[in-house]
């Protein structure tokens, strides 16, 4: 095949939905991967048949530590490349550190990081040797932002996978990869299941308008940013406003202020 190959995770529905459109429109082959097949399949016949594209659906739970390798593997099997890989598989996982169990965290860590990093380290050298690739890690504001109590876990992962993607970008440039790019997506809230999934629907429908976007513009801003090379992206001016209050304000007053204002999303 000529065309170029994306592999998207979480891609039954949100963001990665939005992915798999946008690629798809640009031209680009997709594998598409998420737990639900059936809505996998819904989205891989949409895509063929509205931009002539080739989509194949491979089922996978990432929180089972063998998924990435098979992956990587059907694809290879099928004589293909990973071109373009998109790290967004994820979800909230409500309750505190102490309320939950271990079992769910290590699920977690395992879906949210270490998922994305085995597969950019999969496909990463692969990239290397044909001159050309796109990482693109979905992050979250959330990375930029204290702590808070509830879904524990959920800014220190964003916050790695921010770093990681800042690091192999710059080990990419370092070592001659110039048409290798990786690129953190750091959105803020954004339409989506995800809210239904963690159980913060209602909580989320009294916050402002205005801290919203729709996932077609922050994709968007994700595709443009790892095209030319930009480490990490924060779509939409309220949120680039939001990540930059987030460093220049004092610790404690941020910490303060995010306490404050989770409950009304994070569930406990």
């Amino acid at each position: 095949m000529n065309r170029r190959l994306c592999l998207i995770t979480g891609a039954s529905a949100g963001i990665g939905a939005e992915f798999a459109k946008q690629y798809a429109a640009l031209g680009w082959d997709l594998v598409l991967t998420a737990r639900r097949a059936d809505r996998l399949q819904v989205l891989a016949s949409e895509m063929h048949s509205r931009y002539g594209v080739s989509v194949d659906v491979i089922p996978e739970d990432l929180s089972n530590p063998g998924a990435p390798a098979r992956l990587v593997a059907a694809i290879e099997e099928k004589g293909r490349q990973v071109d373009a890989l998109v790290n967004n598989a994820g979800y909230g996982l409500p309750g505190t550190f102490l309320s939950t169990e271990w079992k769910d965290q290590a699920d977690f860590l395992q879906v949210l990081y270490l998922a994305p990093l085995e597969l950019t380290h999969r496909v990463l050298p692969g990239m290397a040797a044909r001159g050309f690739g796109r990482i693109i890690n979905v992050a979250s504001l959330a990375g930029y932002a204290p702590g808070s109590a509830g879904h524990t876990l959920y800014a220190s992962v964003k916050a790695g996978l921010i770093k990681f993607s800042e690091s192999i970008e710059a080990e990419c440039k370092t070592l001659g990869h110039e048409n290798v790019h990786c690129t953190a997506l750091c959105p803020g809230f954004t339409w989506s299941e995800f809210h239904d999934v963690n159980g913060t629907r209602e909580a989320t429908k009294s916050m402002p308008k205005w801290m919203w976007m729709e996932a077609e513009p922050v994709v968007k801003a994700g595709i443009e940013a790892v095209n030319r090379g930009q480490p990490v992206v924060v779509p939409g001016v309220a949120n680039k406003a939001l990540a930059t209050l987030t460093r220049i304000l004092p610790e404690p007053l941020g910490r303060a202020l995010v306490s404050g204002q989770s409950k009304r999303y994070r569930k406990l």
